[in-house]
């Protein structure tokens, strides 16, 4: 989450960072960001007065989201779940797996045929891809990054890496009859942010990035948002202990557990919990739109 100030006519109030750095922000982007996350406009500036009255300097701005969505749920709003998002994926390891599933199946749902962990030839050695994604004569190679930390910021050595990979594994496949005519693209994707010397050799190299706000309006985020594809860390009737059962049986995303509720038995959920977290599902797959 960014920092974020709260201004009053008597104060202003510096926060820090996930990466550590302060810096004062308007109440205006916390304000922006619940409307955002789909709550009501009169209901994201009653919440941000609240936190306005908590506040105080050096604060995290992971305490300020933690607050603002316990006033979210409170109030009974549907956006609170929305607001979640970015925690949730966060929450998808500790390892990089249910990361590239669930970008093989967002890709799948953009109309692409994936494959997730595949081992290819390449013309000096064997690489392992996490997604490849095929649509007609396009097919792109993707390394995922996943991390738990929201301050990280993916080095340039990445995309150094990735491009001479993509290239090993595009100089074999263009003198492979299958692949004739085919345009390929190589894809660095995280759940977390660029730094800007991978940014700027990303884009000069031809490799595409993607990562949690960038490109600026189509980032994961607005993805994710847009195909309906959340993660089911997102989930508030679960235990971090039966997430991981799914996340282990490869159900990372709130539609996959919808369609196969069978798998819930196995969690031993009481008869009400079970039925909240059924109406939270679908209210997840069913109810959201994107505000922006």
């Amino acid at each position: 989450m960014d920092t974020l100030t709260i201004t009053t006519p008597k104060r202003i109030i510096t926060i820090r960072k996930a990466s550590g750095e302060e810096q004062p922000y308007l109440a205006i982007k916390l304000e922006r960001s619940l409307v955002n996350a789909g709550a009501h406009p009169d209901l994201a500036k009653e919440i941000v007065a609240e936190i306005s009255a908590w506040i105080y300097d050096g604060v995290s701005t992971q305490k300020i989201f933690q607050r603002a969505f316990s006033l979210l749920r409170k109030k009974k709003s549907h956006g609170a779940l929305r607001y979640r998002l970015k925690q949730a994926m966060l929450e998808l390891g500790p390892t990089g797996y249910p990361f590239e599933l669930l970008m093989g199946l967002l890709f799948e749902k953009l109309g692409y045929q994936c494959q997730v962990g595949v081992t290819v030839n390449g013309k000096c050695i064997t690489h392992e891809m996490d997604v490849i994604a095929t649509r007609e004569k396009e097919q792109h190679l993707m390394e995922c990054k996943y991390h738990s930390d929201q301050g990280h910021q993916v080095s340039v050595q990445v995309p150094l890496y990735v491009r001479s990979r993509v290239d090993d594994i595009v100089g074999v496949r263009k003198l492979m009859p299958e692949y004739q005519g085919f345009e390929f693209t190589g894809w660095v994707v995280t759940n977390t942010r660029f730094s800007g010397d991978s940014i700027g050799y990303g884009n000069g190299s031809g490799l595409k990035l993607l990562a949690w706000d960038y490109p600026e309006g189509n980032g994961l985020k607005e993805m994710l948002e847009r195909e309906k594809i959340f993660p089911i860390t997102i989930l508030t009737y679960l235990t971090a202990k039966q997430k991981q059962q799914l996340l282990q049986q490869d159900i990372v995303i709130c539609s996959q557990l919808k369609q196969q509720p069978e798998v819930l038995n196995a969690l031993e959920l009481t008869p009400n919990k079970r039925k909240a977290l059924e109406k939270e599902l679908k209210e997840i797959c069913n109810g959201w739109l994107p505000t922006n």
